[in-house]
């Protein structure tokens, strides 16, 4: 008999992320609308947080296959999975097993698993076995600015798919994306934009007349010795 992982008695959320001051906000649309286009800049919190936000509305609830997932998708495979550890560490729960991840060559999934998160490609690929995509209840597109192949297709293939899955959400998000476009592109889907975060950039610059110039003029190895001043607090403005 396969345990089932425990879902959270409470979800929290960092207060210091712009996109949990619109919690509300975007909860409110995702259960009233199909399609929902997210402006998240840099530093959000988007991609993490929005799948808790799904997850508190009661999507992900049940036993795989019936329609539970919440499907994350993003372009690389090491933002899968470092995703994925962030959210399972978020919701105290070990990386497998409420929050899972699927790249080429590696499953870390499990029958109770609620978010999976997933590079495009897999998400993809998983139409030919799928094509109305029955194991989700939600699915969530991040960083659709990209436009990769992938992506294009991915989106092409949902707005197809939407109609004949009618309980389906989708969300997609992005940075920099032309919202209005997408909007339009999913029948006028609501649009929500976020502010994101900034942290302060100090600017450091090599001595003009350093005397290790003239002992090695690799770049490289200066580069990787400033670097290392830099992280030990040795360097000089």
């Amino acid at each position: 008999m396969t345990h089932l992982p425990e879902q959270p008695a409470s979800i929290t959320y960092p207060e210091d992320l712009p996109v949990v001051a619109r919690r509300e906000e975007i909860a409110r649309a995702i259960s009233q609308h199909q399609t929902v286009i997210i402006c998240g800049e840099t530093g959000s919190g988007k991609t993490t947080q929005l799948p808790k936000i799904c997850l508190e509305l009661g999507h992900g609830a049940g036993k795989q296959g019936t329609g539970h997932l919440i499907g994350h998708t993003q372009p690389r495979r090491i933002a899968a999975r470092t995703v994925a550890a962030r959210i399972a560490t978020e919701l105290n729960s070990p990386l497998g097993q409420l929050v899972g991840y699927k790249v080429r060559f590696s499953d870390q999934t499990h029958p109770g698993t609620c978010i999976k998160l997933m590079t495009d490609g897999i998400l993809l690929a998983e139409t030919q076995q799928d094509p109305l995509l029955r194991a989700y209840h939600t699915l969530i597109i991040d960083e659709a600015h990209e436009r990769s192949l992938n992506i294009d297709f991915l989106l092409g293939y949902l707005k197809q798919l939407l109609p004949r899955r009618p309980d389906l959400k989708l969300i997609i998000t992005s940075a920099t994306i032309d919202a209005r476009r997408f909007s339009a592109h999913f029948n006028d889907a609501p649009v929500i934009e976020v502010s994101g975060r900034l942290f302060p950039v100090e600017i450091l610059y090599r001595p003009f007349d350093d005397p290790a110039e003239s002992e090695d003029r690799d770049l490289s190895g200066h580069s990787v010795r400033w670097m290392d001043a830099v992280y030990m607090g040795r360097a000089i403005c």
